[in-house]
């Protein structure tokens, strides 16, 4: 039996005064594996996706590609410093670490494993259970799929136990002192409570003591069942898909410009208006559990997809530093330990929303984080 595990002595990422803590995710798909170079070629990573994109439509902006940062590797640990340095300049609280775990198998692991060896950068951080199937498309789901999610109860035995060293980190995100962690699928999951239940009894039994466990919110299959499935709250995930509004561009001038061949990407993929995604995600109602709300500076999955992508179209700083402000000034009358904001995403350049500069903008999204949580501050 293992011995129990000591809780970290000291928790930099706990909160007890009035602030609001914003959490990027942050995606690890920036150095290469064995298995992305056989399922994609040697040498692959997200930034080959990125720097193949073009505009689909006039004004579309593609290829976004990096500014400060630069085509970077995260094995290299002057990288990641320098991302938590500028996260933590603009107010980013911490990072939350999209995690492939396929029972016991991980991937993409390299860059957390060696911030948890190292204990560099000295910067909050928890992660997120991508348990999704490895897929060609993309999407997770049944169609070609490269590594398959299997799950039972000695997986998720085995899974929380590699999952204690992370918890008992002294830079662990932690809500009211409990190790916060989410599940992006948990519909997915065969039985829900009894992962949740098991998570619980192995973290007791090891001294970390109780978990802060989150489902997000990702598709609507996953909405409103937090609680029955044994979780303590949820995550809106941005953007809400039910939110995105009409489908831009199927008017009859642009019906008559794809028949003429004049123009073609408005039909070949998804494009909705940013300000009309905003619009609507501040107009959902507030559910009766705890949700921490969620927001993103955009999304264009062009250069994943090419043709079928969903394109948020206009988003600039200064709706976005609308959105996020609005949202953390509804956080007010939440307990201290509570007022969490997520925002989607980091670094997701191939997905369009990150945080991290680009040419076009600059920092002048990370900008807009600053001056919204000054503004509430």
């Amino acid at each position: 039996m293992p011995e129990p595990l000591a809780p970290p002595s000291a928790m930099t990422s706990d909160v007890t005064a009035a602030s609001r803590r914003l959490i990027a995710f942050y995606l690890p798909q920036y150095h290469p594996i064995p298995e992305n170079d056989t399922w994609w070629g040697k040498g692959f990573t997200e930034w080959t996706n990125v720097t193949c994109a073009g505009p689909a439509f006039s004004g579309h902006y593609q290829p976004q590609l990096p500014a400060d940062m630069g085509f970077y590797d995260l094995r290299v640990p002057e990288v990641r410093a320098a991302q938590a340095e500028l996260a933590r300049s603009y107010g980013i609280h911490g990072f939350c670490y999209y995690h492939y775990w396929f029972n016991g198998r991980r991937l993409l692991e390299r860059p957390f494993q060696e911030v948890l060896d190292a204990g560099e950068p000295d910067f909050p951080f928890c992660l997120c259970w991508a348990n999704e199937n490895w897929t060609r498309v993309w999407d997770g789901g049944e169609g070609e799929i490269l590594v398959r999610q299997e799950y039972s109860a000695a997986d998720d035995l085995e899974h929380l136990l590699w999952l204690a060293s992370a918890f008992t980190d002294r830079r662990h995100i932690r809500v009211a002192g409990r190790p916060l962690f989410l599940v992006y699928r948990a519909s997915r999951l065969p039985a829900p409570r009894r992962t949740t239940d098991l998570w619980r009894e192995e973290a007791l039994r090891l001294g970390i003591g109780e978990l802060f466990l989150c489902a997000v919110e990702s598709f609507d299959s996953e909405k409103a069942r937090c609680a029955d499935w044994g979780f303590d709250a949820a995550v809106e995930f941005a953007p809400d898909w039910s939110q995105l509004g009409p489908v831009e561009g199927r008017d009859r001038l642009h019906r008559l410009a794809h028949r003429l061949g004049i123009s073609t990407g408005y039909f070949a993929n998804r494009v909705h208006g940013y300000s009309q995604l905003v619009s609507n995600m501040l107009a959902k109602s507030t559910p009766q559990y705890l949700r921490f709300p969620g927001v993103t500076p955009g999304w264009d999955n062009t250069a994943r997809r090419k043709t079928g992508a969903t394109i948020l179209h206009g988003s600039t700083p200064w709706e976005y530093e609308h959105w996020l402000e609005t949202v953390l000034r509804r956080l007010c009358d939440r307990p201290p330990e509570q007022r969490i904001c997520f925002v989607n995403a980091w670094n997701e350049w191939a997905e369009g929303n990150h945080l991290e500069p680009c040419q076009k903008w600059g920092r002048a999204y990370l900008e807009a984080t600053r001056r919204a949580l000054d503004s509430v501050r």
